[in-house]
């Protein structure tokens, strides 16, 4: 049964989400069409340009993605604490980036709004654009509306680019986390679609190895980052604005994991299991399991049994899949 979006999206019990978009009537995110020849790489791209664009002016980080051949995978996080924290001024800007706002908020722009009564509604609208901005269906409409037109004028034609809205898992633990952004990160590995990571193209890993690789290159990459800017970083367990392990471990969970579920190279693997798995308190078979199958391994809500409990509890609901 369709669940309503509000009973989705739950700030209270994780900031962290899986969402998923799908193309309808055979269009084509990217790749080459089989009936047509045409080639539409280049609309990933589109995409994720238009992604980075969103996560600069929305409170919302991007963890990791996969760009497919009619579908992309998003792993998010929203972080509503430093869109609470905003000036009335700096949401406004925001919204102004993406949207017309008002002519009583354009007259305040230019200066000309200083009565009382003027401002507390000036203010008003920019409460109400203040929530839009750490809001999930905000930013897919924006994101999915904005390469429907796109793809539209393209291909010459009108109607229903997407499939419906948009679906989304809360990833209510560290091991859901980890275990989607592995999921998103080896879709073409898992797909057949390249051999390994750097060749994984528009995806989170491939971008996360590139430009660690070219600031390792650099004589004073000491004092530089070596995770893009654009993406959730990597950090320490108490950086509340990163994710809770190492890049490094990450790297080397992503390459072990590829290994393991690439079609053409069952059993090519390391025989030593990333720590990362020992650290979460899974068996190699639980982990392969979880990046294989994720999708289908759990519904609207992914994590431990003991995090869809507790989440199932807090919702009123008897039971999530996953629980068992």
């Amino acid at each position: 049964m369709t669940r309503a979006r509000q009973q989705l999206i739950d700030l209270s019990a994780t900031p962290y989400y899986h969402v998923i978009s799908r193309c309808v009537r055979r269009a084509f995110l990217c790749g080459e069409d089989r009936l047509t020849g045409k080639n539409f790489n280049h609309r990933r791209q589109w995409l994720i340009d238009r992604v980075k664009l969103l996560s600069d002016v929305f409170a919302i980080d991007i963890a990791a993605y996969a760009i497919m051949s009619n579908h992309y995978h998003l792993v998010i996080r929203v972080n509503r604490e430093q869109a609470q924290g905003w000036s009335m001024d700096e949401v406004i800007s925001r919204w102004y980036q993406l949207y017309h706002g008002n002519p009583l908020v354009d007259l305040y722009r230019q200066g000309k709004v200083d009565d009382e009564v003027r401002l507390r509604r000036i203010e008003e609208f920019a409460e109400v654009w203040r929530e839009r901005l750490f809001d999930i269906s905000w930013f897919m409409r924006n994101l999915n509306e904005s390469i429907a037109r796109e793809a539209n004028k393209e291909d010459n034609c009108t109607g229903r680019y997407w499939e419906g809205r948009y679906k989304s898992q809360a990833l209510l633990d560290e091991t859901a986390l980890l275990s989607c952004m592995m999921y998103v990160d080896l879709n073409p590995i898992r797909a057949n679609m390249c051999d390994d990571l750097t060749s994984s193209d528009f995806t989170s890993i491939q971008e996360r190895i590139q430009y660690y690789q070219q600031a390792k290159k650099q004589k004073n990459h000491q004092n530089s980052p070596l995770q893009p800017p654009a993406l959730l970083p990597f950090g320490l367990s108490q950086d509340k604005d990163a994710i809770a392990f190492s890049v490094a471990d990450y790297f080397t969970l992503a390459d072990w994991s590829g290994r393991a579920v690439h079609p053409n190279k069952s059993g090519a693997i390391d025989e030593n299991i990333p720590k990362l798995i020992d650290e979460l308190g899974l068996s190699e078979n639980e982990w392969l399991e979880n990046i294989r199958n994720f999708r289908r391994q759990y519904g609207n809500f992914a994590g431990s049994k003991e995090s869809l409990k507790r989440c199932a509890n807090t919702h009123n609901d008897c039971w999530y899949k996953g629980v068992g």
